[in-house]
């Protein structure tokens, strides 16, 4: 088998660039709202109604007309929550109201209770009236109004988001179908987790690993593996993840004699867009397509690195933002913060690094460990530091750019 031809690496915006712009276009599902969480939106949420319908009491106490200040009042009736008063109110009449029930016809104004001393219907004010009168009422439209534009395409949707959308009308949100995702991980030294290990053996991490890590948005899971290195069986592998959207393996996409994805790839017909990417860990990074009768966008294949934290890191970098993109999100690239560091971070070598380190909500320190092989400084970490390629030493208090972990380590 020939090694295949040698070429730059990709700096890493190129790279995230072409690969987004690959994801696969989902199909529109009209899902229950209230069963939408993490999903995006695929078109702008538009308000079918008004909210709230009418003018609210924002307190409990008395609802009258301002015009009738300082009083005294009569107390003609009630306006509770769910129960509005059907009157509506004279000069020098009063209604009782609560919390969020509706305003009564002719009232403009709601004294506090506590403002009030009340002897059966009379009501005499004892307190400092509210200024403007319309203080304690919440109009009709404070939030939103029919037709006004609430969230607009990609927006994800949390559960504030769930709330709003079912508050502003609707009981069916447009986004894309779950998202079919095939992770694959190779290897002869890997076995399933639980098994009985061997001295030449480590267990297989990585694929549940980068399934936790997808489990945050909508996306159904098929794992495959470990499987060995071996061409046919890598390429029964990914004939057996032929219905997924999006294929994620991790280990064998180097150049190495048992590095076989690239060549089972090639065997299934997949065609590679691009393979390697200037960044550490994770540099032999792969990108491919295949394409299948009835499909209605080429199938995704992503090769991950098999060291476990490169592993890691790529997903976060690739993995992640490919599901978000396909799944519809406006913003699929993960944005960084910029914090100061709590030590000096030693100048960087010839490829854009990626530090695990932990922030504390004050500075980052990073983890004294950052051999691509060691899994428990990942599980330490809540961010990423990047390093530019060529960086020189950043001394203590200097801010660096940070990636916040979904899932951090020891916060």
């Amino acid at each position: 088998m020939n090694a295949p031809p040698r070429q730059p690496p990709l700096p890493l915006e190129q790279a995230q660039a072409r690969l987004i712009a690959l994801a696969p276009r989902l199909p529109i599902d009209h899902r229950a709202t209230a069963e939408a969480l993490g999903h995006y939106l695929a078109a702008p949420l538009v308000a079918t109604r008004t909210q709230p319908a009418t003018a609210l009491s924002a307190m409990d106490g008395y609802a009258l007309r301002s015009a009738d200040l300082p009083g005294p009042w009569t107390v003609v009736g009630e306006s509770a929550a769910g129960h509005p008063f059907a009157g509506t109110i004279a000069p020098g009449q009063a209604v009782r109201i609560s919390t969020g029930a509706a305003m009564p016809a002719g009232a403009d104004c709601v004294l506090l209770q506590e403002d009030c001393a009340r002897d059966g219907a009379a009501l005499a004010l004892t307190g400092t009236p509210p200024q403007p009168p319309s203080r304690h009422i919440r109009p009709a439209g404070m939030d939103f109004a029919a037709q006004d534009p609430l969230l607009p395409t990609g927006t994800r949707l949390g559960a504030a988001q769930i709330a709003l959308a079912i508050a502003a009308g609707h009981g069916h949100v447009p986004v894309c179908r779950r998202l079919r995702l095939a992770v694959i991980d190779s290897g002869d030294e890997l076995a399933s987790a639980g098994h009985a290990l061997q001295s030449h053996q480590i267990p297989a991490s990585n694929g549940p690993m980068l399934a936790a890590m997808a489990a945050a948005l909508p996306v159904d899971v098929q794992r495959i593996g470990p499987v060995p290195d071996r061409l046919d069986a890598l390429a029964a592998a990914l004939d057996s993840a032929r219905e997924a959207d999006i294929v994620v393996t991790s280990g064998g996409a180097s150049v190495g004699d048992h590095d076989l994805v690239r060549p089972a790839l090639e065997a299934v017909g997949a065609r590679i867009d691009f393979w390697r990417v200037a960044i550490k860990p994770g540099k032999p990074l792969l990108v491919g397509q295949r394409s299948a009768e009835g499909r209605a966008a080429p199938q995704v294949i992503l090769g991950l690195p098999g060291n476990p934290a490169s592993a890691y890191v790529t997903a976060h970098l690739f993995m992640l933002p490919l599901l978000r993109a396909a799944l519809g999100a406006a913003q699929p690239l993960p944005s960084p913060l910029h914090m100061p560091l709590a030590q000096p971070m030693p100048a960087g070598g010839g490829r854009t690094e990626f530090l695990r380190g932990h922030w504390d909500g004050v500075s980052v320190t990073l983890d004294p460990l950052q051999d691509s092989g060691a899994i428990a400084p990942i599980a330490r970490a809540n961010c990423l530091v990047q390093r530019e390629a060529g960086a020189a030493m950043q001394p203590e208090g200097s801010k660096v750019p940070i990636y916040l972990l979904e899932f951090g380590g020891f916060a």
